[in-house]
């Protein structure tokens, strides 16, 4: 279930912290539909688990950072783990002495995660630089980039950190909407240029100032109140080149040229998770997990699949010809990228895929909610 922020004035944050108490708990009560039963599968293509690792308890919302030769992530007490990309060995580990809200960001020689307590914590290699205290909570994990920490909380304002000696460079906030998804958003470099997901409007930043470059509207909610209104763009989004996609929870799927930001199209799909993009095809699942793929170019459908509904998949990840999502019960299933016919299926433990998955070259990782990481590749 996708988490609600209220945010605003006082006296509208209350009526609407209580209709979204009451919405949660309604839909809290309604039986979610059983998983698709997965049908018998002759692999056509070959792949095999190389390593696993355990991270301890797992971090909801947890992100991988690959970084050359290694991966990093979190665990849920504050653990940081870079691991080896080919034997999955533990190459360091540091703590911040807290449990965490939101997933490790790096730039390769400085790591940053937040706290539960609302701290934004950075380390430099294996030693705590600086920490601040956030005014709002943090569920995104943080960009390190141009010598700068980048926050996004989950009422979707930004912020800007020196990376050396913690000073706050520049907020950029987000008025005019009441409610925000605490659920991961969209922060993502391009060039010189900060994206950032306010609304339903990706915005430009200059990461030197905050100044706005520039300012597109990606979906356009409707709906009688706030909650159906609400369209904040999800993360990951996806990025190839100068084309950057990504989903407006409960409207559409837009892809938008980032150097002219300019829209090149937009579909309508609900959904609470990111997307990927290839040479040729942008893909996804909506709310019950019906996977379609939209040509690039173009927007149209190249194809979809009820295969898989109800089966709490993640984000995709594009590898060659191929797409692969995690689910709730801890499969990987890898699908052609032209017709999504099943390829491949994989386990893990059992237990869910939390972690949008990730690779390096040939080696992909998955997370599960026991707090065990598996690396697979492709024989």
């Amino acid at each position: 279930m996708t988490i609600l922020n209220a945010c605003g004035p006082s006296a509208v944050r209350r009526c609407l912290v209580v209709a979204v108490a009451l919405l949660m708990a309604a839909c809290s009560s309604v039986e979610r539909p059983k998983p698709t039963p997965l049908e018998p599968l002759t692999p056509r293509i070959a792949g095999k688990q190389v390593w696993r690792q355990s991270l301890g308890r797992p971090l909801a919302g947890q992100t991988v950072a690959v970084l050359g030769d290694r991966f990093m992530l979190a665990g849920d007490d504050g653990k940081i783990v870079s691991m080896d990309i080919g034997t999955g060995t533990v190459r360091g580990q540091v703590t911040v002495g807290a449990p965490l809200s939101a997933g490790v960001g790096s730039d390769g020689r400085h790591a940053a995660v937040v706290t539960r307590n609302n701290e934004l914590v950075v380390i430099d290699g294996d030693r705590e630089i600086w920490r601040t205290r956030l005014n709002s909570r943090v569920v995104t994990a943080p960009l390190v980039a141009g010598e700068r920490v980048f926050i996004q909380a989950v009422d979707r304002s930004v912020q800007a950190f020196d990376v050396f000696d913690g000073r706050r460079l520049w907020t950029v906030g987000r008025s005019g909407d009441a409610l925000s998804l605490a659920q991961p958003g969209v922060l993502l470099a391009y060039r010189n240029t900060l994206l950032v997901g306010m609304g339903a409007r990706l915005l430009a930043l200059d990461p030197l100032t905050g100044a706005l470059r520039a300012d597109s509207t990606l979906a356009s909610p409707r709906g009688t109140n706030e909650v159906e209104r609400l369209a904040d763009l999800v993360g990951p989004a996806a990025r190839s080149g100068d084309v950057v996609c990504a989903r407006s929870f409960q409207v559409a799927v837009t892809c938008l040229n980032v150097e002219r930001h300019a829209v090149l199209w937009s579909r309508p799909q609900g959904g609470f998770e990111g997307l990927a993009i290839d040479a040729e095809f942008v893909s996804g699942a909506d709310a019950t997990d019906r996977v379609s793929a939209w040509r690039r170019a173009s927007g149209d459908v190249a194809w979809t699949s009820d295969k898989l509904r109800y089966r709490g998949l993640t984000a995709p990840l594009a590898v060659g010809s191929t797409l692969v999502f995690g689910d709730s019960e801890g499969w990987l299933h890898v699908l052609s990228q032209d017709r999504g016919e099943p390829l491949l299926r994989l386990p893990t433990d059992g237990s869910a895929i939390i972690a949008p998955l990730v690779r390096s070259g040939l080696t992909m990782l998955a997370v599960t909610r026991s707090g065990n990481v598996f690396a697979f590749r492709p024989e």
